[in-house]
């Protein structure tokens, strides 16, 4: 109780400070950032500082990001935010209504369509939620007012000052205006909802209309994400993710670890894991547990399930992707009658 008063002055304090650089070209944290992109990228600063006038504080944003869903919720409760009926649905019509170019990015990227499918429906819902904040607002309140008092400060300073680097840049390259583009609380964009550094790495005119349209244009939005997992490493044809189960409880230190796998089905047999279908027993695999609604699950996630994490590296994300994934290609074979004999 005696650190209330403290701590609704350190409140206040932060609120009045906001209010008094609402202006984020006159913000203290902003000045090094205009002479960076000045003297680095030889921006005008009356440019720059026009830029930064028109971008607004979100306290909003700054609320979301301290509760991301999946830190708070457990698996099976965050599988049912991803995998639903009508995302299923909505899957397999846009495949039917992007068929040619799915076919066309499979066959120039060899990555799977319903891979593609699926990251584009647990980000957007197939582009029904691409985000309204204007990035610019996200990027700036998050490169200059997010973390103020943690110990994590500087490294969220860092990352989100070089993604609003990458989005002036990008906004530059693209010829559009950087202050209308819109996005996510988190500075990502499009279909795909990547960051400025990843559109500016990976994203692809697929159309070649000289503009990589990963808002609005489903072809380059589907190319972008292809090319994303191309570059990642993705290994066509080969499995993601297996069930196994286990005698005894694995310790908490030995599974859910997204690093590139190391240990071959062979070894985590002997570990105790059984693998409920037959592969390789060379084959390398990460041992992953998930709380279902009633009891563990286990898996075994192979490179391409790592691959997968290299768009979000949380092991709930990669798994709703590939379960996604496979009941919307599951569901498109049935409605099509093209079911692969078994």
């Amino acid at each position: 109780m005696k650190n209330y008063p403290k701590l609704i002055l350190a409140s206040v304090l932060f609120n009045v400070a906001i209010a008094s650089h609402a202006d984020y070209s006159t913000h203290p944290e902003a000045q090094e950032f205009i002479d960076t992109m000045v003297t680095k990228h030889q921006f005008a600063r009356e440019d720059i500082v026009s830029w930064l006038s028109a971008a607004e504080h979100q306290e909003s944003i700054v609320k979301a990001m301290s509760r991301p869903a999946e830190k708070v919720k457990p698996w099976h409760e965050y599988r049912k935010h991803f995998i639903s009926e009508r995302r299923i649905n909505g899957g397999v019509a846009f495949w039917e209504q992007n068929r040619e170019t799915l076919a066309n990015a499979e066959r120039d990227f060899g990555v799977d369509q319903a891979i593609i499918v699926s990251i584009i429906g647990v980000e957007t819902n197939y582009g029904s939620n691409t985000g309204s904040y204007k990035v610019i607002d996200a990027l700036s309140t998050l490169a200059f007012d997010y973390y103020t008092y943690t110990d994590k400060r500087e490294s969220r300073k860092r990352f989100f000052t070089s993604e609003l680097e990458n989005l002036l840049l990008l906004a530059r390259e693209q010829h559009q205006d950087p202050v209308e583009l819109k996005g996510s609380y988190a500075g990502a964009m499009g279909l795909g909802q990547f960051m400025p550094s990843s559109y500016r790495h990976y994203a692809v005119d697929y159309d070649q209309d000289q503009f990589a349209d990963i808002w609005r244009n489903p072809t380059d939005a589907i190319a972008s994400v292809a090319n994303y997992f191309a570059e990642h490493g993705w290994r066509q044809g080969e499995a993601v993710a297996v069930r196994a189960n286990i005698n005894q409880d694995p310790a908490e230190e030995t599974v859910n670890k997204l690093i590139r796998p190391k240990q071959t089905l062979a070894e985590l047999e002997e570990q105790g894991y059984k693998i409920m279908q037959p592969m390789a027993p060379d084959t390398k695999a990460l041992p992953m547990r998930f709380s279902a609604k009633y009891g563990n699950e286990y898996w075994l996630g192979m490179h391409n399930f790592y691959v997968i994490s290299r768009y979000n590296p949380r092991t709930k994300y990669a798994m709703a992707v590939y379960q996604l994934s496979e009941l919307i290609r599951q569901r498109k074979c049935v409605q099509s009658n093209d079911c692969p004999a078994s």
